[in-house]
């Protein structure tokens, strides 16, 4: 199946991933000392953030022109909708930020250069972090799918205070409303001080 954009999908047509309990060990780990590429020509270490951030990570976002990396993509329990995921965060980055959010970042394994065109594409207010090597996904074991030869990120979303992950969001379905979600969170669960 194929959808006619990446942002415009009926999630009653895509399956929904089920808990695999592969995230189930992230809440309360300390973020490892791993420099991850940026799309804002930054290296970004996020255990020396003090204070709150939140990380979504998802499997790759769409190119244009293209909408699966394998024909059966939509099929693939939770492979479908890192666009919207993305662009939900961009329109709720303002209140994200009003809500605790010191810093906001994007996370996958694909490259630093197709990362920046897609930051540049959808006019992202925040960086988008490049674990192409897998050096942060290893070290904190996140949970992984293997598509076409590749290491996935499954779609998450961690809330981290001072380098320590507080909240897991997994599996996230429908990823549209997965900013929402975090938002929600951030504003009934202000961080202590």
């Amino acid at each position: 199946m194929t959808q006619s954009s990446l942002t415009d999908v009926d999630w009653s047509k895509i399956p929904a991933p089920s808990d695999d309990g592969s995230a189930a060990h992230l809440t309360g780990m300390t973020i490892p000392a791993v420099a991850l590429r940026a799309t804002n020509d930054t290296s970004v270490t996020l255990s020396e953030f003090k204070g709150r951030t939140v990380v979504f990570g998802y499997p790759r976002t769409g190119e244009p022109g293209k909408i699966g990396l394998v024909d059966d993509w939509d099929m693939i329990p939770g492979a479908r909708g890192c666009t919207p995921q993305t662009c939900a965060f961009r329109d709720l980055f303002a209140e994200l930020k009003a809500a605790g959010a010191a810093q906001v970042f994007g996370l996958s394994t694909q490259s630093n250069d197709y990362q920046t065109e897609m930051a540049s594409r959808l006019h992202l207010p925040f960086p988008v972090l490049s674990d192409e090597a897998l050096q942060l996904t290893r070290a904190l074991k996140l949970p992984t799918m293997s598509v076409a030869g590749l290491t996935l990120i499954k779609r998450l979303a961690l809330v981290i205070d001072d380098a320590r992950i507080t909240h897991v969001f997994y599996p996230v379905f429908p990823p549209d409303r997965n900013a929402g979600d975090v938002l929600d969170w951030l504003k009934r669960n202000p961080q202590k001080t």
